[in-house]
C-alpha cells in the first residue's frame, strides 16, 4: 500500500553540485560504495547508541550489518542497512537539500578544472548523491526505528531535477538503496568487483559488509546465505605493528572523504589511571570551509567502541579543526552528552593530551631535513594554526616555534617562509627585538617606506599579510626573550643610532624644528604630531603609531568588521630631513600653499601603507594644483 506520493523540486545547489560531481568524480567511481557504506555505518552507530537508552528501538534484531547485493537480470546494486533509518522529513532534509552544508561556498570554489574539483568534492564529502555516479535513478526505501510497518517512505530521482516521495510498508527497521546502473557500469554487476571496492575502501567499517553468496538460493528452503567480506574490526584497536600504511590511509579516506592520503598519522593507545585510543591524522589539503569555525566535524568520539558522536569539538581546539580522527574512551559513560563534555575531567585530559600529541608531530616534522610535508602542511593550515597564539595560552611557546612568515630576508622570494628561530639566528648581537611590518598584502609591505632604513642597515623584517597577524602579535610579544616590534610604531633604536654626526648649525636646527611646527599646525586634528625621522632614506614622509597604539591597519580591520575605534587614530607624520623635497618645504612662506603639501604628504605617506583616503578625488586635484604650480 502507498499514499502520499508528491514530487519534489531539488535545490539549486544539489542540481548543480549533482552535475559537477559526476563528470569530476568519473574517474572514481567505485567511491560510490564506500560513501554509501559509510553512510550505512553511521546509521548503524546512532542506532547503537540510541539503543543504550531505548533497547526497543532495536526491534528484536542483535546483530547489526550492512548487506551488499546486486542482481545481473535487473542491472540493480542495493545497499541496506538495519540501523536508525529516517522519518519522511528527515528524508526530505537530509536527502532532498544539502541543509546547513555551505553548499554555496563549496561551489562557489570550484575552478572547472576536473583534476582539482575531483579534490574538493571529496573533501566536502560526496555522501549519497555519488550512486548518481554510477546510477541513472536511484531508489531509497527507509523506516526510522521504532515506527511501524507502514511509516516508512520511499524516495526515487533520476538525479536530474526532481525526486518523488511516498509512504510505503517496510517490515524491518533500516534503509534500503537500489541503485539502476548506467548501461556502461556493468564492471560493478560482478561479486569479485564489488568484494574488491569493500576490502580497498570499508574492509575496516566497524560492523559486518556482508554479500549474498552467488547461486545459493534454496528454493526449497526460500533461504538465502551471506557471506562477510570486510574485517569488522575497528582499526584504532588493532597494534600498530600489524597495520600498513594502506590501511591507515584507506580508514582516513573513508572517515574523511578525502581522496589524498593523510599527511600524517598518530595512533596511541593509553593506559593507566586513563585508557582511551586515538587515531589521528593531519590532511593535505584544508576542506573549502576551513574559515568556517563553527563547522566542527574533525573528530568521532567512541566510548568501548560504540560510536557517540560525531564533531566531537571539546576533544579539539578550535585552532585544531582540521584534524581528523577517532578518538575511543574506555572512562565515559556510554550516555555521555555534550553538556557532560563540556566540564569532564576525563574529557579535559584526553584533549589537553590530543593537543600536545598534534603539536609534538608538527614540531617532528618543522625540524625534519626535508621541509617540503610541513612546507605543504603550512600552506593550507596555517592561518589556523595562527589562532592557537591567541586562544591556547597554554602552549603559546610550542605554537610559536611552529609559525612560519615571510621575511625580507629574501625579498625576490614571496614564498619564502621562516621561523622565529631562523630570524634569532640571525640577528646581529645589538639588535634587540624581532622587527616585522603588518601590511594588507605582500607587495604593499615590500612598497613601506618603513623598510628603507632597516634595508640600508640590513636588519631584518618581518613580513606579515594574513587577516590574523594583527592578533597574533598582539598576543605574541616576545619570543625567546626577545620582543617583537611593530616598524611602524614609535622609535626605532638602531635607526636612530644610524644618524649622521655631521654638525648642523643653531640655523638649520631651527628650520628643521620651524618646518616641524608650520606642518603640525598646517594638518591640525588631522595627525598627532609631526617630527623629523632617521627612519627614511628614499621617501619623503612616512606615517607611524605611538609605541602602544592602535595602528593603522588593525583600525582598518576593526572597521570593516563594524568596530570603528572612536575617536579615530591620528597619526604621527614623521619626515625625512635628507629629501629634497622637505629641503625645499623649508623655504616657503605662504600657509596656504604649505598647508597643501603638508595634505600631500601626509595622504602619500598614508597610500604607501594601504590606507584608504577620504577623498581620493581631492587629493588627486591637490597633486594636479601642485605640479601645475611647480612648473
Amino acid at each position: 500500500m502507498t499514499t502520499n506520493r508528491e514530487t519534489h523540486v531539488f535545490q539549486t545547489e544539489v542540481k548543480q553540485l549533482l552535475k559537477l560531481m559526476i563528470h569530476a568524480l568519473y574517474s572514481n567511481k567505485e567511491i560510490f560504495l564506500r560513501e554509501l557504506i559509510s553512510n550505512a555505518s553511521d546509521a548503524l552507530d546512532k542506532l547503537r547508541f540510541e539503543s543504550v537508552s531505548n533497547d526497543a528501538l532495536t526491534e528484536g534484531e542483535s546483530e547489526l550489518t550492512v548487506r551488499l547485493a546486486f542482481d545481473k537480470s535487473a542491472r540493480t546494486i542495493t545497499i541496506s542497512d538495519n540501523g536508525i533509518g529516517m522519518t519522511r522529513d528527515e528524508v526530505i532534509e537530509n536527502i532532498g537539500t544539502i541543509a546547513n552544508s555551505g553548499t554555496k561556498k563549496f561551489l562557489e570554489k570550484l575552478s572547472g578544472d576536473q583534476a582539482k574539483d575531483s579534490h574538493l568534492i571529496g573533501q566536502f564529502g560526496v555522501g549519497f548523491y555519488s550512486a548518481f555516479i554510477v546510477a541513472d535513478k536511484v531508489t531509497l526505501i527507509t523506516r526510522k526505528a521504532g515506527t511501524n510497518p507502514d511509516g516508512a517512505v520511499s524516495w526515487e530521482s533520476n538525479g536530474e531535477g526532481e525526486f518523488t516521495l511516498e509512504n510505503v510498508t517496510k517490515p524491518t527497521k533500516g534503509t534500503d538503496i537500489i541503485l539502476h546502473l548506467k548501461s556502461d557500469m556493468d564492471e560493478f554487476l560482478s561479486e569479485y568487483r564489488l568484494k574488491q571496492v569493500v576490502t580497498t575502501y570499508s574492509d575496516h567499517i566497524n560492523f559486518p559488509i556482508k554479500m549474498r553468496k552467488a547461486d545459493v538460493e534454496n528454493e526449497e528452503a526460500k533461504t538465502e546465505e551471506w557471506e562477510q567480506v570486510n574485517k569488522a574490526t575497528a582499526i584504532w584497536m588493532q597494534p600498530k605493528s600489524e597495520l600498513t600504511e594502506e590501511e591507515y590511509a584507506n580508514f582516513y579516506q573513508t572517515l574523511s572523504h578525502d581522496f589524498e592520503k593523510p599527511l600524517a598519522v598518530m595512533h596511541n593507545k593509553v593506559e593507566g589511571t586513563q585508557e582511551y585510543t586515538s587515531l589521528l591524522y593531519l590532511p593535505k589539503k584544508a576542506p573549502f570551509d576551513l574559515y568556517d569555525r563553527e563547522r566542527r566535524y574533525g573528530l568521532k568520539l567512541y566510548v568501548k567502541r560504540v560510536f557517540i558522536m560525531d564533531d566531537a569539538e571539546h576533544l579539539m581546539p578550535a585552532y585544531l579543526r582540521f584534524v581528523r580522527g577517532v578518538i575511543d574512551s574506555n572512562d565515559l559513560p556510554l550516555n555521555v552528552s555534550r553538556e557532560i563534555l563540556q566540564s569532564n575531567q576525563v574529557v579535559d585530559k584526553i584533549r589537553s593530551a590530543s593537543v600536545k600529541r598534534v603539536l609534538e608531530q608538527l614540531n617532528k616534522m618543522s625540524a625534519a631535513e626535508d621541509q617540503t610535508d610541513y612546507q605543504q602542511f603550512w600552506d593550507a593550515f596555517g592561518q589556523v594554526m595562527k589562532e592557537g597564539i591567541v586562544e591556547d595560552f597554554a602552549n603559546r611557546d610550542k605554537i610559536a616555534k611552529l609559525l612560519r612568515f615571510a621575511s625580507t630576508h629574501d625579498e625576490n622570494n614571496a614564498q619564502q617562509r621562516i621561523s622565529l628561530v631562523d630570524y634569532i639566528s640571525r640577528m646581529p648581537e645589538s639588535q634587540e627585538a624581532i622587527y616585522y611590518i603588518v601590511a594588507d598584502n605582500y607587495a604593499t609591505a615590500l612598497g613601506s617606506p618603513h623598510l628603507e632604513g632597516f634595508r640600508k642597515k640590513g636588519i631584518e623584517v618581518l613580513i606579515l599579510s594574513d587577516r590574523i597577524d594583527e592578533w597574533l602579535v598582539a598576543h605574541l610579544t616576545e619570543f625567546d626573550g626577545k620582543p617583537l616590534k611593530s616598524i611602524t610604531h614609535g622609535e626605532i633604536k638602531e635607526l636612530a643610532e644610524e644618524t649622521t654626526e655631521k654638525s648642523l648649525s643653531e640655523e638649520e636646527k631651527q628650520q628643521r624644528d620651524s618646518l616641524s611646527d608650520k606642518l603640525k599646525k598646517a594638518l591640525g586634528d588631522l595627525v598627532s604630531d609631526v617630527r623629523i625621522t632617521h627612519r627614511l632614506t628614499d621617501s619623503p614622509a612616512c606615517v607611524v603609531t605611538e609605541e602602544g597604539g592602535v595602528s593603522a591597519h588593525m583600525a582598518r580591520l576593526l572597521e570593516q568588521m563594524g568596530q570603528a575605534i572612536i575617536p579615530k587614530v591620528k597619526p604621527i607624520l614623521e619626515l625625512n630631513p635628507e629629501h629634497v623635497l622637505v629641503k625645499r618645504l623649508i623655504s616657503i612662506e605662504s600657509e596656504s600653499e604649505l598647508q597643501q603639501w603638508a595634505l600631500f604628504l601626509l595622504e602619500q605617506a598614508q597610500l604607501a601603507e594601504g590606507d584608504q583616503l577620504t577623498s581620493p578625488s581631492a587629493f588627486i586635484k591637490r597633486v594636479n594644483q601642485l605640479l601645475i604650480t611647480s612648473l
